[in-house]
């Protein structure tokens, strides 16, 4: 149903944009575009091109691309070529500057979207000075290889940008961690990343849910891959050559916050799933896993991490260095370097 919705909206405009032409009103070379507001892309659309705050969108469902504004208004579809054009001519109209600065890009959990990580985005633009690129990509919709391939072409755009750096909630680690081993050659410009509630090990509570066809229904490929797949998901994903810290929601108590988990937890993903070998320093914080992302300590020490590289002090790192185990149980062999912290 939803296709066809699509596929409706899609030959319309076409028609429109036929007419358009007949009567001399449409250039011949891209399809009639009427700005409209939009939800700036959930489950469906996938960002390609960023350019400040405007951003070109792929439609998993149709194929089809989008140009959305700063507001998430459309002023441009059709391919990306036609998308592309049309934000060549805003920028010379309206005397756009070109980008540079330090910038950190944003990736959100299953589910969501860029507006999850908005509090997070606004945070770090303030207090830190960052240029802030919050991406939307469809987690439900496709698998970490081609979420991993949007987001090369968005890093791939990213011109006069001087520095580059990661932040991402959840299931957007999977992604990053994907990405990281795709490239050739680490792009010069990456800096450091903080992953805040990353299911580093798969989730258990994903392997559980494997059969369920309401969740498969409702994770897709995604949720698989977190679960009954991850031992195949996992071989292809690197760890980051680039310094990278760790934030685990959990509540110091050995229970955490969902008793059906083992161990200390976010109510979601366990803080031993976490744990990655190489991270430079690691953190576990009383935040639950689907707002750690908007939790003031957790954006402190974020930031804190990309400045300097460390969530508290340099004396006070705790960098891991072990792995961690599968969701499937074990006992973790990740552990830090020093006494754990108070939060």
């Amino acid at each position: 149903m939803r296709r066809f919705l699509f596929l409706t909206v899609m030959a319309v405009g076409r028609l429109s944009a036929g007419l358009g032409r007949l009567w001399g009103a449409e250039p011949a070379d891209r399809p009639l575009n009427v700005p409209m507001p939009t939800l700036g892309g959930k489950q469906f659309w996938a960002d390609e091109f960023f350019f400040h705050q405007w951003r070109i969108q792929h439609n998993v469902l149709t194929g089809h691309y989008r140009l959305l504004d700063e507001n998430d208004y459309r002023q441009a579809w059709g391919t990306f070529d036609d998308c592309r054009a049309v934000l060549e001519r805003i920028k010379v109209a309206r005397r756009l500057p070109p980008m540079r600065g330090k910038a950190v890009i944003l990736l959100h959990g299953l589910f969501r979207s860029h507006d999850a990580m908005t509090k997070f985005g606004k945070y770090l633009q303030e207090q830190g000075g960052y240029v802030v690129f919050s991406i939307t990509y469809p987690s439900t919709q496709s698998g970490a290889a081609e979420h991993a391939q949007s987001l090369a072409r968005i890093v791939a755009g990213l011109e006069g940008i001087e520095e580059i750096n990661f932040v991402a909630h959840s299931m957007g680690n999977i992604v990053v961690r994907q990405y990281l081993a795709d490239l050739k050659r680490p792009d010069p410009r990456f800096r450091r990343m903080v992953m805040l509630a990353p299911p580093n090990h798969g989730s258990l509570a994903a392997v559980v849910a494997a059969e369920n066809v309401i969740f498969k229904t409702l994770t897709g490929e995604a949720g698989q891959e977190l679960g009954a797949q991850w031992s195949l998901l996992e071989k292809r994903l690197a760890v980051p050559s680039i310094e990278f810290g760790i934030i685990a929601g959990g509540k110091q108590d050995g229970r955490g916050f969902n008793p059906l988990l083992p161990g200390d937890n976010d109510g979601v993903i366990g803080v031993d799933t976490t744990r990655l070998a190489g991270a430079a320093d690691f953190a576990v914080l009383p935040a639950l896993h689907t707002f750690i992302m908007n939790d003031a300590k957790v954006q402190e020490y974020t930031l804190r991490f990309l400045q300097h590289g460390h969530f508290l002090s340099a004396k006070q790192r705790r960098p891991l260095a072990a792995t961690a185990p599968s969701p499937q149980g074990g006992s973790a062999t990740a552990t830090p370097t020093s006494p754990q912290l108070p939060p």
